[in-house]
């Protein structure tokens, strides 16, 4: 994977221009206080970068809700912490509007629709729970489980850090495969904006040792498609004949899974 640094970098430095807006129902001041606008990594996750935000809003607040858990909303949709921040992009903004105009809230928590996150090593344990459960799909977890802790914390503080060098020094082994075989298992995650994330055992080769493309993973999980209907990876509309393995070693997530985004035409 030498030769495609260059494609790795690229995806590393994904930003995302987000305008966050205090709910209105929040604010304790007579008139609208003053958005906050950050550029947000595609690969991290909202409670990594908030704090800013946070500290931006309290002061705007009743001191009964200082101690409340902030959660975010687009368009009415409150967002899942627990996806890359890339992935909620692709599936409830897209680019179509600029910077993506989210709200932040610190009340009526969604206690149905979202995950409490009270602080950031919850964050860490769903980060490494994905990251092991992809490596079983790969390795049978051999790989993970043969790692120091060390090497465990120099993953989660590359991300945390977006530090790339010190992120791809351990993940690389993770992507280790022979040409031959690839993985085990290809980890993915086909996202669509209003269902649950699809999950199924899917092979890099067929067993007469063709490549499994995106054509194939689609054409065997999405039950209705239609013409105009957009799948995307890390922003990008991959061609349908690219080889899952290909996909894998270069557009996962530092979760090391591939999150692909099925937008309906509809959407």
């Amino acid at each position: 994977m030498a030769e495609d640094r260059e494609i790795l970098r690229e995806v590393w430095d994904g930003r995302v221009p987000v305008c966050v807006q205090l709910a209105s129902e929040d604010c304790n001041t007579l008139s609208a206080p003053d958005p906050y606008y950050l550029m947000v990594p595609r690969l991290s996750y909202f409670p990594l970068v908030m704090d800013k935000v946070r500290k931006h809003f309290l002061r705007l607040i009743s001191s009964d809700l200082q101690e409340a858990e902030m959660w975010l909303e687009s368009d009415g949709m409150p967002l899942k912490w627990h996806y890359p921040v890339g992935v909620l992009f692709d599936l409830h903004c897209g680019g179509a509007s600029l910077p993506w105009a989210l709200t932040a809230h610190f009340s009526h928590f969604p206690e149905q629709d979202l995950i409490r996150c009270p602080q950031g090593t919850v964050v860490e344990s769903h980060f490494m729970s994905s990251l092991k459960e992809a490596d079983g799909l790969k390795h049978r977890g051999q790989i993970i489980t043969n790692m120091k802790s060390k090497d465990h914390k120099q993953l989660w503080m590359g991300l945390c850090n977006d530090k790339f060098d010190q992120f791809w020094a351990i993940n690389r082994k993770l992507m280790e495969s022979t040409p031959e075989e690839g993985f085990k298992f290809i980890p993915f995650r086909l996202h669509s904006p209003s269902q649950a994330p699809i999950q199924r055992l899917i092979r890099p080769l067929t067993e007469d040792g063709r490549r499994v493309t995106l054509a194939d993973l689609l054409l065997e999980y999405l039950s209705v498609s239609q013409e105009g209907d957009r799948v995307v990876i890390q922003g990008i509309e991959v061609p349908h004949d690219t080889p899952l393995q290909w996909l894998s070693e270069h557009l996962s997530h530092p979760d090391n899974f591939l999150h692909i985004c099925y937008i309906p035409l509809q959407s």
